[in-house]
């Protein structure tokens, strides 16, 4: 081999591992540290919550009248200050809900599932900003994995300020219905009763591997093996331990399962393999015409009332 050849093949290795370090950087940011889209969601959460769910804001207004929406704050093993909603039932009661939200919302815009447990079926609720959402410190989004014992210390604070009596669910949607699964997947203490989780993925490999084919037409290799060991370095966890899949065959307590039959984002076939892989008792309701996230919002009566007939069974 004659060193032109040598020197050509050198210098293209180059470019393909600058443009990989180059890639994994840039996928890493844009997953886990889209504060753009993060902020502007912020600034419009009321009026997108009040347009999508316009019931909500007399709600709101008379939880504010009464001063029954409080602010808590917690400071987690990491030293991170977390914050968190919560709203007592208007009449004393065990049964108290833990609402995970999705992927850059924060916990206002999960207000529509709390205004289900705490209106309708008359819950006490606690709605946590998870890290680097809302009023939560945190450098970086956890795709539920960080997030998964963060909640499990909100779960004893629900417990704490509800009182010792506590029955408990923990109903999360996308992110946050990941972040229940891997939840679930941990010994609970006694007072935690069931789940329920809405259109989460299998594992963060798998949803950011989707995203890459469907965002950016490019395959698994390299980048999601580069991106998921620059996590592990920068965060402290990767890609594939982060997965709702390997949390959920471990769960004893009853879990609920709800998917959309049109949801792309966070694909329908995943609900499968998770139904599949739960043992013990669980329910799936495959929610005909519903895009991601979107199963309480054209479906209210009906998504309530299977809530509702779910809990009651385990929270008496």
């Amino acid at each position: 081999m004659n060193k032109k050849v040598l020197y050509s093949i050198l210098v293209a290795l180059l470019i393909l591992s600058g443009c990989t370090i180059g890639g994994s950087f840039f996928m890493l940011n844009y997953s886990l540290t889209p504060n753009a889209k993060i902020r502007q969601k912020d600034i419009e959460t009321y009026a997108y919550m009040y347009k999508e769910y316009p019931y909500l804001k007399g709600w709101v207004d008379s939880l504010n009248q009464a001063k029954a929406l409080k602010d808590t704050f917690i400071t987690n093993q990491e030293g991170l200050r977390l914050h968190a909603y919560y709203i007592r039932a208007a009449q004393p009661t065990r049964r108290t809900a833990v609402i995970v939200h999705g992927y850059t919302d924060n916990a206002i815009r999960m207000f529509m599932i709390g205004y289900l447990y705490n209106r309708d079926l008359k819950f006490n609720v606690l709605l946590p900003d998870l890290q680097h959402h809302g009023l939560s410190q945190g450098e970086a989004i956890q795709m539920g994995w960080k997030d998964r014992l963060d909640v499990m210390r909100w779960m004893e604070v629900a417990h704490e300020t509800y009182g010792d009596s506590t029955q408990l669910v923990v109903h999360g949607i996308s992110m946050g219905a990941a972040t229940t699964m891997m939840v679930s997947g941990e010994e609970q203490p006694e007072y935690v009763k069931c789940f329920v989780e809405d259109c989460g993925y299998t594992s963060v490999w798998d949803e950011f591997s989707n995203e890459l084919k469907s965002s950016f037409h490019l395959p698994q290799f390299p980048l999601m093996h580069t991106s998921s060991w620059l996590c592990e370095k920068k965060y402290g966890w990767n890609f594939k331990e982060a997965s709702a899949l390997k949390q959920v065959a471990k769960c004893q307590r009853p879990m609920f399962f709800i998917h959309g039959d049109k949801d792309t984002y966070v694909p329908t076939w995943m609900v499968y393999p998770l139904y599949q892989a739960k043992p013990g008792i669980k329910e799936l309701w495959l929610v005909p015409g519903a895009e991601h996230a979107l199963s309480y919002r054209d479906n209210k009566e009906e998504y309530t009332r299977r809530v509702k007939a779910f809990v009651e069974k385990y929270l008496h």
